[in-house]
């Protein structure tokens, strides 16, 4: 069976500056979202209705205070709501780590919300831009991760051929890598689903809820491979904390696609942009 290389977290050093593979991964993120997304308002029904370079950076500006603060408060909120209540100082201590996806999503949502209303465009048309550009960034946390030999899987049958231990879990035993899975299924299919159905027009809406449901059930598939929180175990109904948090973004997906369907949402009226 394999065991993880056990990477240095430190990419490079220069002097007292110590530069991690993990704020790389958030580096490669962004520059990825930043090509999609141009990508995305080049596309005909962006580009008819004004959208720009100069949006997509402003898009990526708020993205990043939105996962940042979601992020930590989500890990705060979600899985030790406990321990920074009685230790509330320690929230601000981002450099050791804790943050959640699921933070995450709301504080970026958070963000489009606040962009939207400044630019006056509609909410859902600003998530259905930007939904397609998201998974690649996840993928590449989930490098991060793998990197770091965090967030480890499951004890695997050792005649897995991928079955891998992981020295950092404190037992020498073969184990799913998670992160692995969660970076081909968050990452990369999805994205590869959402970008080619994203580039034809579809009704306001419909894109966000088809990200919604897509990342709810392959990161609730990948959750039985994932090692539970040591801290929280299973849940009810034998499920992890980040399954149960599943469960809202595939109803709330869904309800999106129905309505979409149904031609519920309605843009605000722009001017259309010629093109010369």
């Amino acid at each position: 069976m394999l065991v993880h290389p056990q990477f240095d977290p430190v990419a490079l050093s220069l002097g007292p500056l110590q530069i991690h593979w993990y704020g790389l991964t958030y580096l490669v993120a962004f520059g990825l979202f930043l090509w999609l997304a141009t990508r995305r308002t080049q596309q005909a029904q962006f580009a008819s209705v004004g959208w720009t370079q100069r949006d997509v950076e402003d898009l990526l500006f708020y993205g990043v205070i939105g996962v940042v603060i979601g992020g930590r408060l989500g890990y705060v909120l979600f899985y030790k709501p406990g321990h920074y209540l009685a230790h509330p100082l320690e929230i601000f201590e981002v450099w050791k780590g804790g943050m959640a996806f699921h933070g995450g999503l709301l504080g970026v949502l958070a963000a489009m919300w606040a962009f939207a209303r400044s630019r006056g465009r509609h909410f859902l048309e600003v998530t259905d831009l930007i939904a397609p550009c998201v998974p690649t960034g996840l993928a590449s946390g989930r490098m991060g991760n793998f990197i770091n030999g965090e967030l480890w899987g499951r004890a695997a049958d050792p005649a897995l051929p991928w079955a891998m231990v992981f020295p950092q879990s404190g037992a020498n035993i073969p184990r799913h890598p998670s992160q692995l899975y969660q970076f081909c299924l968050e990452g990369l299919l999805l994205f590869a689903l959402l970008w080619i159905y994203a580039r034809k027009p579809r009704q306001l809406g419909i894109v966000s809820g088809m990200f919604l449901i897509g990342y709810g059930s392959f990161r609730f598939m990948a959750e039985y491979f994932r090692e539970p929180d040591s801290f929280l175990g299973l849940l009810a109904l034998g499920m992890s904390m980040g399954q149960w948090l599943c469960v809202p973004m595939v109803l709330a997906g869904s309800g999106l696609v129905w309505m979409g369907w149904q031609q519920r949402f309605k843009t605000p009226e722009r001017p259309t942009v010629k093109s010369r």
